[in-house]
């Protein structure tokens, strides 16, 4: 078996809204949307160039649940905390997302892993999003 990261699902309130953040802000495209009316879901997939891939959920009556103020508190509770991506460089990323409407969670810095910078930013409806600048 080998096993490949194929997406990461994230439920959403505005479904339109957080699709055209992301597209915008990580250049993202819409490879498959699906309904199922019978329960009131909707869902986009969205991929990077890259290949790495998001799905957007949203049903109604959804309603929020917890959204930790930052990824220590994310660790209170067992279940999806947050998902990672790469940048080539950290500090303008982590301008971009900010100017494009991310909650500033953590400021660039060190990582606890050694060669590794990071940053913590929240999309416009609170879930978090770490951003990793690797040695070059």
């Amino acid at each position: 078996m080998h096993p490949r990261l194929d997406h990461v699902g994230i439920n959403v309130r505005d479904l339109q809204a957080q699709t055209d953040w992301y597209q915008r802000v990580f250049e993202l495209l819409p490879v498959f949307e699906f309904t199922l009316e019978q329960v009131g879901m909707s869902a986009v997939v969205l991929e990077h160039a890259r290949g790495w891939r998001l799905e957007l959920l949203a049903r109604n009556g959804s309603a929020p649940g917890l959204r930790a103020a930052d990824p220590i508190d994310a660790v209170l509770t067992e279940g999806y905390g947050h998902f990672a991506v790469t940048v080539a460089e950290l500090d303008p990323a982590y301008a971009r997302l900010l100017a494009e409407g991310a909650a500033e969670i953590r400021a660039p810095g060190p990582s606890p892993e050694p060669g590794i910078r990071m940053a913590w930013v929240a999309d416009p409806e609170g879930n978090l999003i770490e951003l990793i600048e690797k040695d070059r």
